[in-house]
């Protein structure tokens, strides 16, 4: 079942007369030549004669069209405002037309203007939108307090007004739902962010985020991929200043051990931060344990027992002879590594 609604329903959370609904005729109204009757039609507004023209035959099928193009001329150079009187763009996330008369706040400084504004506003709000246009406020602030694209900011807000619209989280606080939604968000848009991380920007609860997650996922389908170490490999080296070889031969170190199974059954986090740990001092720029668990947000136990792993296995993992070869790998040995 396709369909154009962002993040859809799962199969079994469709209703029932949805699945089971009755063959209905086609009651859309369609303008076809009756001359030539190609389908699709090629129907043509000559706006300058005002006739309506199949572009396949010539025949006029109208005449006397309203023409509902602009009647003005906009330059660049103008001076004064835009005679544009058609309003702001539509914004999808918000409901209603959004077609409404805003009475503007300026009258020369009586303050007259301002009052009615402001009442008008009240007056003309749409019920349940100021929750919704709060929300996007809050997910907007919060993506760019940790340096997130628009495109995530925007899917979580579909996210959210997707969970709004069908009451999927009922009970649940609008933080902990906010939290849910730009945590799949990353996950969807492929940014590597951690529950650690989603924690401590939005102050809910590790469990709390994660019972909306299961919810939703459970609920909708949503494209959510495992975060792999590759992703959080670039991030904490640069949170961490290391050069970008570095970063290199830690991201290869990464994908080598998966292969082999080293480090098989910990998390992605637990294997950058033990990747990190070993190349930066295989390129004799060292960093504790307490300033990669600072960054990655696991503790110097984990890393010390990863990296256990990662020392005994270390001639296999890395090919020394292709970093000595490589940029900045002059004399690199495995006598600079430190032992577990």
């Amino acid at each position: 079942m396709t369909s154009t609604i962002p993040f859809p329903l799962r199969e079994s959370q469709l209703k029932e007369d949805e699945k089971t609904k009755p063959f209905a005729p086609n009651l859309n109204v369609s303008l076809t030549c009756p001359d030539c009757r190609i389908t699709p039609p090629h129907i043509v507004e000559e706006f300058a004669s005002g006739d309506l023209v199949c572009g396949d035959c010539g025949l006029v099928l109208g005449d006397r069209i309203i023409d509902t193009r602009s009647e003005w001329r906009t330059f660049a150079n103008d001076e004064g405002d835009d005679p544009s009187r058609v309003g702001a763009a539509a914004n999808p996330l918000l409901d209603g037309n959004q077609l409404d008369t805003v009475i503007s706040r300026r009258d020369g400084g009586s303050g007259t203007a301002k009052d009615l504004n402001k009442v008008h506003g009240r007056a003309t709000a749409i019920k349940g939108e100021r929750n919704l246009v709060q929300a996007y406020k809050e997910i907007s602030a919060m993506c760019d307090s940790i340096s997130l694209s628009k495109i995530v900011s925007d899917t979580a807000k579909q996210l959210y007004k997707r969970v709004e619209d069908e009451k999927l989280l009922r009970g649940k606080s609008s933080d902990a739902i906010i939290a849910a939604c730009i945590f799949i968000a990353c996950r969807q848009e492929k940014v590597g962010r951690t529950f650690r991380e989603i924690c401590a920007l939005t102050r809910v609860p590790k469990k709390e985020i994660g019972r909306c997650y299961k919810s939703l996922q459970s609920k909708l389908q949503t494209n959510t991929s495992i975060m792999n170490s590759e992703d959080l490999m670039l991030r904490f080296c640069s949170n961490l200043q290391l050069p970008n070889y570095v970063q290199k031969a830690g991201i290869d170190l990464v994908r080598r051990a998966k292969e082999l199974g080293t480090l098989a059954g910990k998390s992605p986090i637990s294997v950058a931060a033990a990747c990190i740990y070993l190349v930066s001092y295989l390129y004799r720029q060292p960093k504790t344990t307490r300033s990669i668990a600072d960054v990655a947000g696991v503790s110097e136990v984990t890393i010390k027992s990863a990296y256990k792993s990662l020392y005994a296995e270390r001639e296999n993992l890395i090919d020394i002879e292709a970093l000595r070869a490589g940029p900045n790998g002059e004399g690199l040995s495995f006598e600079d590594l430190v032992l577990p």
